[in-house]
């Protein structure tokens, strides 16, 4: 390809080729062009890239395993530019650039970049519109890709919270179908009894205050519960009563001398099945409570991810509770939590300014920072969440005593990519992405850890409303 081809094939070019054609010439005169074949790699993962990609013909991408499987996160094509663009800061390439398709492009060294710039100025805006544009999109595919794989990890803790009220919920709900046909059926023994109207008043008074027990507290430790029971067992057996209802009894607060009150008033024939009776409502009763208390559980969960995620919410910034975001994010990580015996704290002042947020964008950086504490602390490990006001800005601060992060990746744990976690745990962006929030926020974060120290802190400053 002679120069004139070259310089027409520029001036066609989508992006570059609105310029003066006394930029395409110099860039004819200045770059190379480079035949690629099908799969041809640019660089390597790793590699910092040192020129700029006019593409001319053909299509590529770049491939990169954040842990989820290799995907292409950005391509380009006939048109398009790629690799080092003026005024980048760009770092090592986060995967493999390639070509798909047989291709043409013209490559410009790095070190022709200042000659370029003050020779093709119409050439160099285009390309930092292009810097700029692939800086908001692969800001954009990160954050994702943070977001999809926290999801990813709050969903398997949710599954597991979920999964053991729901089990509760549907075990209590198939025991109180049978024990409402068991009642159905004790029920019609009490009425084949022929109590008086004052003896069935009894047995229901003393049946209404051994389900009103539920609602109370009961203070009674598990000896003397175990004792009680004990003593109600032997009372049973004197009188040739169901000794299986014991336990229910006792649990009931139902004493002794109830049971005898109860004995001098109806006949001795009948007290079998009033005990039953009485049982039978308790156990039901309590029974409708666990499912009350499941269900209950399953409802806080699905609102704590509803308020988490910002479901059916606008993403404007909007006042909003920091304490509730935090109590909620905890409850959300309380799997994983219980699956390291940790103990998670939260110190939050009733009284805490609110501060202005953009959707559900602070609860994944709380959601990050809570769970890179988790991943750090051992079994039976402790972590802090605080909250208070500091002057004009509400601060939030985890710590955890895990080992403390080492003095030589301290000040690289903000870095895009970098990561401690083994391949396939982490993506290396959390911390980069919860930093762009916080500053999206008017905000900053920092850390202080002591290296064995048994101390980590991350702090989040936020203006309060």
């Amino acid at each position: 390809m002679n120069t004139g081809e070259l310089v027409d094939k520029l001036a066609a070019h989508r992006m570059i080729g609105p310029a003066p054609r006394a930029e395409l010439e110099w860039l004819a005169a200045h770059g190379e062009v480079r035949h690629f074949v099908a799969g041809e790699a640019l660089a390597r993962k790793g590699e910092i890239p040192t020129e700029l990609i006019v593409v001319l013909e053909g299509r590529g991408g770049m491939y990169v395993d954040r842990g989820g499987g290799v995907r292409k996160v950005t391509e380009w094509q006939a048109g398009d530019v790629t690799g080092l663009l003026p005024f980048s800061r760009m770092g090592p390439a986060p995967g493999n650039p390639l070509f798909e398709q047989a291709s043409v492009a013209l490559m410009l060294n790095r070190r022709d970049f200042p000659e370029m710039i003050r020779e093709c100025p119409a050439v160099t805006a285009q390309l930092v519109h292009a810097m700029i544009d692939r800086v908001r999109h692969f800001a954009s595919t990160d954050w994702q890709d943070d977001k999809m794989m926290s999801l990813g990890r709050l969903a398997a803790g949710l599954s597991h919270e979920l999964n053991n009220p729901a089990s509760a919920a549907a075990r209590s709900a198939k025991r109180l179908g049978e024990a409402i046909m068991e009642g159905d059926a004790i029920a019609s023994e009490l009425a084949a009894a022929h109590l008086t109207d004052d003896q069935r008043a009894r047995v229901d008074a003393l049946r209404a205050r051994a389900t009103g027990a539920l609602d109370a507290t009961n203070a009674v430790s598990p000896i003397d519960r175990a004792d009680r029971e004990d003593e109600i067992c032997n009372w049973l057996a004197e009188r040739n009563v169901d000794q299986a209802i014991a336990g229910v009894l006792a649990e009931s607060g139902i004493t002794r001398a109830m049971l005898d009150d109860l004995a001098s008033t109806i006949p001795r024939e009948a007290l079998d099945v009033a005990l039953r009776w009485i049982a039978a409502g308790h156990s039901a009763r309590a029974l409708a409570m666990d499912v009350e208390r499941a269900t209950t559980r399953i409802h806080e969960l699905v609102s704590a991810v509803k308020r988490f995620s910002y479901m059916d919410r606008p993403a404007v910034a909007t006042p909003a509770s920091i304490a509730t975001a935090l109590a909620d994010t905890v409850a959300i990580l309380a799997a994983k939590a219980r699956a390291k015996s940790a103990c998670v704290a939260l110190d939050i002042p009733p009284d805490l300014p609110l501060v202005r947020v953009y959707g559900g964008e602070l609860n994944q950086v709380w959601s990050n920072l809570l769970e890179n504490a988790l991943d750090s602390i051992g079994p039976e490990g402790h972590v802090k969440v605080t909250a208070q006001r500091e002057r004009t800005n509400v601060v939030v601060r985890v710590i955890d005593d895990g080992p403390g992060i080492p003095a030589e990746n301290l000040s690289r744990i903000f870095d895009p990519f970098f990561t401690t976690k083994p391949i396939g745990q982490g993506t290396g962006l959390g911390l980069d992405i919860a930093q762009r929030i916080v500053r999206r926020h008017d905000g900053h974060i920092d850390v202080e850890s002591r290296p064995g120290g048994g101390r980590t802190e991350f702090r989040v400053s936020l203006p309060a409303l």
